[in-house]
């Protein structure tokens, strides 16, 4: 069975199933799951509550209102008042055109996080583009917020030896070896960041051989967060949760299923929200993981499609998953229960 990738822009997309390696994970229904036992040994220098704003594949290049879904986050964040944000990838070009939204996430505070998505480089954007124009030190990277080990990966090598076409969906042998020695040498607790996701539904192509490696370090391993999938999914490999983050944005359905959600001067002007689902608000979320009590806690939101909904659309792309379940304008509130002393 052929991989799942998320097309290029016009591309027709291909069912997020990949049956074999999805049922090899344990899809978590609930809202909660429990935090690995042997974390606790590695919150010894984090005393205090820490909170991250996220948001994932704005698309401010498809999307006509963009800077608007990135304001509406911003005002969050100065509610909310947290430690840093994050952004996990499919932003915004990274160019001249873009400068307004990459300033304002930026500017926005301090400590402003940046992944690399598969559409960060589209219409010949290059990743030290990405590099220079969004700040980052570099294109996988470590960082450190409050105690909490960030992380950061790039899922965008190249070289894989099942690549089958469409976007490069791998965790290059350079890369594992830089994260396998992260992995031994930091002593806090990690949260480990990528844009394409490390299991479940449309993973990197070696995703099993970066499960077994974090799963060494699953003592210190919170768990693994991603975007890419525009889902709202939370599931358990080898002890370790991975969470898939919703897009700010909306539903990509393709070709197939192109339609008209808003007026015809906006298709006009951004032709490609046609083969979208598009969520009437921006979804983002607040995550927050308390060394005290040993709990993690997600902040989701809620939205409406505009439009037709995917399931008025007669929409079968999404095999795996429930429509109004893991495919939904939303982002669930989760709470990650305490571990077991």
């Amino acid at each position: 069975m052929k991989k799942d990738v998320v097309p290029k822009h016009g591309e027709q997309k291909e069912p997020l199933s990949g049956r074999r390696h999805f049922l090899k994970t344990t899809l978590t229904a609930s809202m909660a799951f429990a935090i690995p036992a042997g974390v606790a040994a590695a919150f010894r220098n984090t005393k205090r509550p820490i909170k991250i704003g996220l948001i994932a594949d704005l698309h401010h290049d498809i999307m006509h209102d963009g800077l608007q879904r990135m304001n509406v986050f911003l005002e969050a964040v100065d509610t909310q008042r947290p430690d840093a944000i994050l952004q996990l990838g499919d932003f915004a070009y990274p160019g001249p055109v873009n400068k307004a939204v990459i300033d304002r996430f930026n500017n926005a505070h301090d400590t402003a996080l940046h992944v690399i998505g598969n559409h960060d480089t589209d219409a010949g954007y290059t990743t030290d583009q990405c590099l220079s124009y969004w700040g980052m030190p570099a294109r996988y990277y470590t960082t450190v917020v409050g105690g909490i080990h960030c992380i950061v990966l790039d899922g965008n090598d190249t070289g894989s030896p099942d690549y089958t076409g469409g976007y490069p969906s791998y965790i290059g042998p350079e890369q594992l070896s830089w994260l396998e020695n992260q992995l031994k040498t930091i002593e806090g607790p990690i949260v480990v960041v990528s844009h394409q996701p490390l299991a479940g539904i449309s993973a990197i192509d070696n995703a099993e051989e970066v499960q077994n490696l974090l799963a060494t370090a699953a003592d210190k391993v919170l768990f693994a967060l991603n975007g890419h999938t525009h889902i709202d999914l939370l599931l358990k490999v080898q002890g370790i949760p991975y969470l898939h983050l919703n897009s700010a944005s909306y539903l990509w359905v393709g070709d197939q299923y192109k339609h008209g959600s808003y007026t015809k001067k906006i298709h006009g002007a951004h032709p490609w929200i046609s083969n979208t689902c598009p969520y009437k608000e921006a979804l983002f979320a607040f995550l927050t993981i308390d060394p005290n009590t040993l709990s993690v806690t997600l902040e989701g939101r809620k939205s409406e499609w505009v439009g037709l909904p995917p399931d008025r659309l007669g929409l079968t792309t999404y095999t795996e998953l429930t429509l109004g379940e893991e495919v939904a304008p939303r982002i669930r509130d989760r709470h990650i229960l305490r571990a077991k002393r």
